[in-house]
């Protein structure tokens, strides 16, 4: 299974007044980590966009385990995997160099922007699926 990193520095903005992370923070920081590790399979939200499709996410679950402080160099490692005919579940861990702040899930549905409904996994998104996690 491939792993994708990306690496976020956490801005002052981010942190509440006990000096973390503010816990809502992960959701953006993950969606970046998602973007880029599609990116980097040549496919981007953009271009899905273009041809009717949507990519909304249905489920969200996190662990933490450590907090993240302002500045740090966090770099989220991102696996992808089909989940089913009509969804991806993307798994990401934390670090802050070697430390493990947190894990967590996505899952996003494939959903027909003109009938907003959804649909299966396009062909070409499916077969680089199968080609990463082989």
């Amino acid at each position: 299974m491939k792993i994708f990193h990306c690496n976020v520095r956490v801005r002052y903005a981010e942190t509440d007044r006990m000096g973390y992370v503010y816990y809502g923070n992960y959701a953006t920081y993950f969606e970046v980590a998602r973007v880029e590790a599609l990116r980097e399979l040549g496919v981007t939200y953009k271009s899905l966009e273009d041809q009717g499709v949507l990519l909304p996410v249905r489920h969200f679950s996190i662990e933490y385990k450590r907090p993240a402080h302002y500045d740090d160099l966090l770099n989220i490692q991102t696996s992808i995997q089909l989940q089913s005919p009509t969804s991806l579940l993307f798994h990401y861990s934390t670090y802050r160099l070697d430390e493990m702040l947190n894990t967590a899930q996505t899952t996003l549905v494939f959903v027909d922007a003109a009938s907003g409904r959804p649909m299966r996994c396009p062909d070409d998104i499916r077969f680089l699926m199968e080609a990463v996690n082989h």
